[in-house]
């Protein structure tokens, strides 16, 4: 009797909490996701999981506080699909004031159900970039050249990216009734507009302050979204916040073009000086750090395989060049190689460049001045005549230790040696030079009488 009257009581202490906890799980409520920096996988998955995070947590509508210079295309499109798609409204907020919504930022906006921007933010800037990091021009069907005629050559792939850019974000403008037309001029011609602009133009929805102006302005607005209406409760509703995690941050400061190609030179220079000097651990230390954070960052980044294939033969050909005569053409082929490599180990598509070309030139004319030195110091040395045994003591200078009259004993290289003055008697301490070897008995003469004599030689052929 005693155990049936406890779990009475607690079925009906059960039922009498329910309400409450179903009335609190009512409550509405925001997930607020913060988007810095640059549009990447890492940030593709951190939004990705803010969305499901949100629809698992019935929250009335997730915000996107969005600061970004832009990003990879890939990573973009997954963002906007997992936003389109999603079933509760997206808001995105160019947040807090200096922050800008540019490139890639730019699709991302405009494909949120309702786009705000707070004071002193910017949007547009949306140009495809090319392969060395610079804005194409959309290249006229014709134009006239220095002559005064007219020459038809328009760059056709430089042209196809631009209108499918063109294309994709007016779509998405048109999707959520916002200014078309001055989208698809933030892509053609990289045009930019300050927040109060841009809500005048239409490309955004309104302007706030900060979040809770933010929540305030939401309030009642109706969202149509995959033929259902959301009504939105933000006036009262609580804030739920998901930040990225430390690890994910850390490989977000990692996951940059210029930081990867740095890391893998470093990680090749590294590890191939420890290999060919097995004594220096330093080196190899270093060389192995900076390779797994180059592999971490690569897991993270579109990398181009035929990028890593060319630095690796770059490398190949200047340690090549170092053993066989080639006379710098293999170092030659080694600069191409790795100049070839370094643009072509990042694939960020054309709304992001890769390595930065001046960053490129300026690691490849110092890798190949190094080597270059190297290799006109190892010429030099292959020219110097054969000198071994007794051919390499003449020209050696040491000091009497027995007094020579004419044969004593002199200190040489570390050594004694029997010796035999050519030049008369000679003191103990004095310095000597040796002029000739027979078998192990060194002649000498002494060291200022040999100065001397090479001194005077000039003066005489000239009287």
């Amino acid at each position: 009797m005693t155990r049936a009257a406890r779990l009475f009581l607690a079925v009906i202490m059960l039922a009498a909490l329910l309400p409450a906890v179903q009335a609190r799980a009512a409550e509405p409520h925001v997930l607020v996701a913060t988007l810095n920096g640059v549009i990447n996988p890492i940030t593709d998955n951190y939004i990705s999981t803010a969305v499901d995070k949100a629809v698992a947590g019935q929250a009335t509508a997730l915000i996107i506080a969005m600061d970004t210079p832009g990003g990879l295309d890939t990573s973009m499109r997954h963002i906007i699909k997992k936003i389109l798609g999603a079933p509760l409204p997206v808001v995105i907020f160019v947040s807090p004031s200096g922050a800008r919504a540019a490139s890639a930022g730019l699709y991302i906006t405009e494909a949120a159900d309702i786009a705000v921007m707070a004071p002193g933010t910017n949007i547009g800037s949306a140009h495809p970039v090319s392969l060395g990091g610079s804005n194409p021009a959309a290249s006229p069907a014709a134009s006239p050249n220095a002559s005064g005629a007219t020459s038809t050559a328009p760059d056709i792939e430089s042209q196809k990216i631009e209108n499918d850019a063109a294309a994709y974000v007016r779509a998405l403008a048109t999707l959520h009734h916002h200014n078309a037309d001055w989208a698809e001029k933030a892509v053609r011609q990289s045009i930019n507009a300050p927040a109060d602009d841009a809500v005048k133009l239409g490309v955004v929805d309104f302007e706030s302050r900060d979040l809770d102006t933010l929540l305030q302005d939401l309030d009642a607005r109706q969202v149509t979204k995959g033929g259902q209406t959301y009504t939105l409760q933000t006036a009262k509703a609580g804030i739920q916040r998901y930040d990225m995690s430390g690890f994910d941050q850390f490989l977000q400061a990692v996951a940059d073009p210029n930081l990867v190609y740095l890391l893998f030179l470093l990680a090749l220079i590294g590890i191939g000086f420890w290999v060919t000097h097995p004594g220096m651990f330093l080196p190899g230390v270093i060389g192995v750090i900076a390779g797994v954070l180059a592999a971490v960052s690569m897991f993270d980044l579109p990398v181009n395989i035929a990028g890593i294939i060319l630095i690796l033969i770059a490398v190949v050909l200047f340690i090549i060049d170092l053993k066989a005569v080639t006379h710098g053409v293999l170092t030659t082929g080694g600069i191409i190689a790795m100049t070839l490599g370094g643009l072509l180990l990042i694939n960020t598509s054309f709304l992001a460049e890769g390595v930065n070309i001046p960053l490129l030139v300026i690691t490849v004319l110092v890798i190949a001045a190094i080597f270059l030195f190297i290799l006109r110091k190892l010429l030099d040395a292959r020219r110097l005549p054969y000198a071994a045994g007794e051919e390499s003591m003449i020209g050696s200078v040491g000091t009497v230790r027995e007094a020579l009259n004419p044969s004593g004993m002199v200190f040489v290289n570390g050594a004694l040696w029997q010796a035999t003055s050519t030049g008369g008697p000679l003191d103990t301490g004095t310095p000597v030079r040796v002029v000739a070897v027979d078998g192990l008995r060194l002649r000498v003469e002494a060291l200022q009488q040999s100065q001397a004599g090479r001194s005077e030689g000039p003066q005489a052929a000239s009287s």
